[in-house]
C-alpha cells in the first residue's frame, strides 16, 4: 500500500488549482492524469526573456518583457493582421501584430492608453520595431519579471507558461523524503535532494546536475525493484527438471545445432537442473533459432514429468508456434495444445480436462492460459515469447500458476542494447543467440522514394509472374490522417485493381477465424501478397514470401522495420525488403533507413536505435509492457545504470535491504517513481 505521505502526489490532476474538465482534456493527451505526472512531465528547453525598460534595437531577434502602452489599433479588411500600435516609457513606438481572429479581441486584450506588461520575440520590419503574436500580454499586478521560461512539451489548449504554473503547483505538493542515495555517492556526485532537484529543472531546464539526480533516483528505483524480485524468485522452493533425454533423442533433426544454440541449450540444462527457479532470457535475431531452443526446453520438462506452458502475445503467433511445434515433433509420444481467448464450449473444456489430468503436456496460447480456471497437473516450465510485451509483474504473476515456482524462459527476438537488457531484464539471466544458422541468406534492402510507388507495384508484378509472394505493410499513420487501417484498405483496394483477388488483407481488428482464413490462404500460396498494418511484424513464417514493401519506413522505429524486414528470408531463396520513404526525410530518418540498407545484424540495429532515439522512445517501451523510463534519457540511462545497479546492490547486501534506515527511504523510492509491484509480489509470494 503506498504510504500516505505520497498520496498529495498521486491525487488527481484536478487537484491542482485551475485545473477543470476543459484544461485536464489537453493534460490527459500527454497522459498527465495525477499531480506526480505533472511534476515528472519535465522541460524541454527554455527561452530567455529579457526585462527591458525601453525598447532597442540591439534587442532585434531576441525574446523580451517591456511595459507598453497601446496608442491606436489598426484592422485589416481582408486577410492582413491587426496591428496595434504601442510606446514604451520613453514614447519609443513597436507594432504588435496578430493574425487571424476578431480585432474585437485585441482590444479587448490590449486596451488603448492602459499600460501592459508585454513578451515576445522582437524584430525589425525594414526600420520599424515589431512584435508577431506576443507570448503573452498581462496587467502590471500580474506582471512576470522576466528571466529563463521552461518549454514544455504540450498538446493543443496548453501553453508552457500554463504547463509551467501547474508544474509548480505539484512541487508544492511534494512531500521532503528521507534520503535513499548512499552518502558517499551522494557527497562525490554533488546533488540536491530529490526535491530540490525537481525544483531546479522546472525553474532552469539546462541544470544538468539536478537532472542527472532525478534520471538517477528513477533508474536506482528500477534497479532495486528488479533486484527484489531476482532475491524473491531465487529463495522460492523450486524443483528440479532433470530430462533422460528419451524425447530428445527421438528427434529426427535436419540440422546440426548452431554453436551459440547448443552452448543456450546446455545453459537452459543446467538452469533446469536446480531447485532454484530458472529466470532466463533467450535473445535471439529474427530467425537464429530460438524456437528451436525452446522446444527442447519444454521436451527437457516433459521428459522429467511435467508440463510446459509456451505463452504469445497474439493469436496469430500462437497458432503459428502450434503448427510449428507439431511439426517438429511429429511421431513423438508428446500432446500439444492450444488456448486462446476464442476458444470456447467442448474445445476449450476438453484442453482444460487434459491440463488438469497431466495428458496435455505442453500448451500454447495467449493470456488465456493462465486464467484463474486454468489449472495444470504439474507445471514446471514457462515459456514467454516476445518477451518485450510483458512486464516483470506480468513475469511474476506466470510463475505464481503452480504450486512450486516453474522456471521461467523468457524469449525476445527484438535484440535489446545490453544497457537496456540491464535496466527491464535486470533480475534474469540471459543468453544471446548471436550466430545464424548456415544457409541463411543476407536479406537485400533498397531504400527508394515514395514518388517511384509506380515503379515498386511494377516490380512486384514481376515477383508475382515468377510465382513468388509478398508482404506489403502499411503506415505507422500520424494522428492528423487517416488511421493505419483505412491505408491499408486502401492500398488492398488499389492492389486488387492490378492484380486481382491475389491480393489479401489482414489487420488488428478483424475477428480471429477471419485472420485465420487470410493467413491460411497465404500460406497456402492462394494468395500472391498480403497487404497488412504492422500485425504481422511477429508470427508469420511463410518461406515462399522472399519480398517486403514497407511504405513510410521513415516513420519506423529502427527495431520495428528489422522485425518486419525478418517476415522475409525465411526460406532458401534470395529475399529482398524495399523501405519506401517519404520525400523530405530528417536526418534521424535518413540515419535509420541508411542503417537498415547496410546491416541485418540486428544486435548493432538495436545499439544504433538506442543511440539515434534519444530520449523518450526506448524501444516504445510504454507502448510495450515495460515500465518505461519518464526522466532518463537514453543519453544518461548508459552513463547512471551501472551505478545505480551497483548502489541498490549495495543497498540489499550490506544496509540491510528495505528494513535498514536507507531501506525505508528506499522503499519510499519504490512507490513514488511507481516500481512498487514487484515488491507487492515480493511480499505475496
Amino acid at each position: 500500500m503506498r504510504p500516505d505521505i505520497l498520496n498529495p502526489l498521486f491525487a488527481e490532476v484536478t487537484a491542482l488549482k485551475g485545473v477543470g474538465p476543459a484544461l485536464a482534456k489537453p493534460l490527459d493527451r500527454l497522459g498527465l492524469a495525477r499531480v506526480v505526472d505533472v511534476a515528472f512531465h519535465l522541460p524541454t528547453g527554455f527561452i530567455d526573456r529579457i526585462a527591458r525598460e525601453d525598447l532597442d534595437m540591439a534587442d532585434a531577434g531576441r525574446t523580451i518583457v517591456i511595459t507598453l502602452t497601446p496608442r491606436e489599433i489598426r484592422s485589416s479588411n481582408g486577410r492582413g493582421p491587426t496591428r496595434v500600435q504601442a510606446t514604451d516609457a520613453a514614447g519609443n513606438y513597436v507594432s504588435l501584430l496578430y493574425f487571424g481572429g476578431h480585432p474585437g479581441w485585441a482590444k479587448k486584450l490590449l486596451p488603448i492608453g492602459e499600460p501592459r506588461r508585454v513578451s515576445g520575440k522582437l524584430d525589425m520590419y525594414g526600420q520599424d520595431l515589431q512584435i508577431v503574436h506576443p507570448d503573452y500580454v498581462l496587467p502590471l499586478d500580474e506582471a512576470e519579471p522576466g528571466g529563463r521560461e521552461a518549454i514544455y512539451p504540450l498538446s493543443e489548449g496548453l501553453t508552457s507558461r500554463r504547463m509551467g504554473q501547474l508544474a509548480a503547483q505539484a512541487i508544492e505538493r511534494a512531500p521532503d523524503l528521507p534520503e535513499w542515495i548512499e552518502p558517499g555517492l551522494l557527497a562525490r556526485k554533488g546533488w540536491p535532494g530529490w526535491r530540490e532537484a525537481l525544483a531546479r529543472v522546472h525553474a532552469d531546464p539546462s541544470d544538468t546536475v539536478a537532472r542527472t539526480r532525478l534520471a538517477y533516483d528513477e533508474l536506482f528505483a528500477n534497479q532495486l525493484a528488479l533486484m527484489l524480485v531476482r532475491q524473491s524468485s531465487r529463495s522460492r522452493r523450486g524443483r528440479a527438471l532433470i530430462g533422460d533425454g528419451r524425447l530428445r533423442d527421438m528427434l529426427a533433426l535436419p540440422y546440426s545445432l548452431t554453436g551459440a544454440q547448443a552452448r543456450t541449450v546446455a545453459e537452459i540444462e543446467g538452469d533446469l537442473a536446480q531447485a532454484q527457479p530458472m529466470l532466463r532470457l533467450l535473445q535471439g535475431d529474427v530467425g537464429a533459432g530460438k524456437t528451436l531452443v525452446a522446444a527442447l526446453a519444454m521436451l527437457v520438462a516433459v521428459e522429467a514429468g511435467a508440463q510446459a506452458a509456451l505463452l504469445a502475445p497474439t493469436e496469430i503467433l500462437a497458432r503459428q508456434h502450434l503448427e510449428s511445434l507439431r511439426r517438429l515433433f511429429a511421431g513423438l509420444p508428446v500432446e500439444i495444445a492450444v488456448l486462446t481467448g476464442r476458444d470456447k464450449g467442448r474445445v476449450r473444456e476438453s484442453v482444460l480436462m487434459g491440463l488438469a489430468d497431466g495428458s496435455i503436456h505442453i500448451l500454447i496460447g495467449t493470456h488465456a492460459i493462465f486464467q484463474q480456471a486454468v489449472t495444470y497437473r504439474d507445471l514446471g516450465l514457462v515459456v514467454v515469447d516476445e518477451q518485450h510485451r510483458f512486464g516483470v509483474a506480468q513475469r511474476m504473476m506466470l510463475q505464481a500458476k503452480a504450486g512450486v515456482a516453474p522456471h521461467l524462459l523468457a524469449m525476445t527476438a527484438t535484440p535489446i542494447p545490453r544497457t537496456l537488457t540491464l535496466a527491464n531484464y535486470g533480475e534474469m539471466d540471459v543468453s544471446r543467440l548471436d550466430e545464424m544458422p548456415p544457409g541463411r541468406q543476407p536479406i537485400q534492402t533498397t531504400v527508394i522514394s515514395q514518388d517511384r510507388l509506380a515503379d515498386v507495384v511494377e516490380a512486384l508484378g514481376r515477383h508475382l509472374a515468377n510465382g513468388g509472394q509478398a508482404y506489403w505493410v502499411c503506415p505507422l499513420v500520424e494522428e492528423s490522417e487517416k488511421s493505419d487501417l483505412a491505408a491499408a484498405e486502401d492500398r488492398a483496394a488499389t492492389l486488387k485493381a492490378r492484380f486481382g483477388d491475389r491480393i489479401g488483407l489482414v489487420h488488428g481488428r478483424m475477428k480471429g477465424p477471419e485472420k485465420d482464413a487470410v493467413m491460411a490462404a497465404f500460406s497456402s500460396g492462394a494468395l500472391g501478397v498480403l497487404v497488412a498494418t504492422t500485425v504481422i511484424e511477429v508470427g508469420v513464417d511463410v518461406p515462399n514470401a522472399t519480398l517486403i514493401v514497407i511504405e513510410h519506413a521513415d516513420r519506423f522505429g529502427l527495431a520495428q522495420l528489422h522485425q518486419l524486414r525478418g517476415r522475409v528470408g525465411r526460406g532458401s531463396g534470395k529475399s529482398n525488403c524495399l523501405l519506401v520513404r517519404s520525400g523530405a526525410l530528417g536526418e534521424t530518418a535518413r540515419a535509420r533507413l541508411a542503417l537498415m540498407r547496410e546491416t541485418n545484424d540486428g544486435f548493432r540495429i538495436a545499439e544504433e536505435d538506442l543511440r539515434l532515439r534519444g530520449s523518450g522512445e526506448l524501444l516504445g517501451t510504454r507502448q510495450s509492457g515495460e515500465e518505461g523510463f519518464r526522466l532518463a534519457t537514453a543519453e544518461l540511462l548508459s552513463e547512471l545504470l551501472p551505478v545505480a545497479a551497483d548502489d541498490a546492490r549495495l543497498l540489499i547486501d550490506r544496509d540491510g535491504g528495505l528494513s535498514g534506515a536507507r531501506g525505508t527511504a528506499a522503499r519510499l523510492a519504490l512507490y513514488l517513481f511507481e516500481r512498487d509491484a514487484g515488491v507487492a509480489l515480493l511480499r505475496s509470494g
